[in-house]
């Protein structure tokens, strides 16, 4: 945990000492996870950083509970192409037994193929690795492949988002965790004026292999609450027998870049067509 401390201490403290991120709709940028699971076809911008800090608590459909704060860091490391990683700290109760550790570490890597055109979608792919790195994690290492679909009609935009897992599926983490596979549907609005963008979400996956699917309803806004500043919520709900009877995510999210990489610019993430 000491050096888990040091970790997001650091990441804080980068933050704090960088430069703005240049002009831009961060709160159109639709992580996984955030507000609902769908997320959108494009990057951060090139050389940019942004530094997320999400709680997420569920009541699951079995009476047990789950409390957990995933620090995420994200990069823009070239002009379509974002790397991240995640170290989800979960507390987790079943059957009256309460455990609390790291619920795994998760690295990733989204490359957007194309932006949007006036006859096709934006569309871009994505890997992640979980590792079991914590006494929450599972076991073994997960490997996930994505596809990611994002089309515009104005203020309105389209998002699918399908998922297969590969690796050791027998247990995975408490939390964020790589799923066996995932399938998604959003939608979302924007406001420009209020700098809000609302969205609703069905979201069906299995998340390890004796598990059942769950399928869960969800929706939730952004609001960008300071230039480099985003705010968000999300409410869930499950759909079948499994899964969480009520959850919510509340999230900040930071942009920001050093000055010695300030120069180079790419597309703005979550720009209109």
């Amino acid at each position: 945990m000491k050096h888990l401390s040091a970790a997001i201490a650091a990441a804080v403290f980068l933050s704090w000492l960088a430069t703005p991120a240049w002009a831009q709709v961060d709160y159109r940028n639709l992580d996984d996870d955030r507000p609902t699971p769908t997320e959108d076809a494009y990057p951060i911008e090139r050389y940019a950083f942004e530094l997320i800090l999400p709680y997420q608590g569920e009541h699951e459909a079995g009476g047990g509970t789950l409390h957990a704060v995933t620090p995420e860091l994200e990069f823009g490391v070239l002009r379509n192409v974002q790397v991240g990683l995640k170290l989800p700290l979960a507390i987790q109760s079943v059957a009256g037994s309460t455990d609390a550790g790291v619920a795994g570490l998760r690295v990733f890597s989204l490359y957007n193929v194309t932006t949007e055109t006036l006859k096709w979608p934006a569309l871009a792919l994505r890997a992640d690795a979980g590792f079991a790195v914590g006494s929450l994690a599972g076991d073994g290492v997960q490997v996930g492949l994505k596809g990611i679909a994002t089309r515009s009609w104005g203020r309105t935009r389209m998002h699918l988002n399908g998922s297969y897992g590969f690796g050791d599926f027998g247990q995975t983490s408490a939390s964020e965790g790589v799923p066996r596979w995932s399938a998604g549907l959003a939608a979302d609005y924007t406001f420009f004026r209020q700098s809000l963008l609302v969205i609703a979400d069905v979201d069906a996956r299995q998340t390890a292999d004796h598990q059942a699917t769950t399928v869960v309803l969800s929706a939730g806004l952004r609001h960008q609450w300071k230039p480099t500043l985003v705010f968000d919520v999300g409410l869930a709900r499950r759909l079948t027998s499994t899964g969480p009877d009520f959850a919510v995510t509340i999230g900040l999210s930071h942009a920001f870049a050093l000055a010695s990489l300030m120069p180079g610019r790419g597309p703005s993430r979550g720009s209109v067509p």
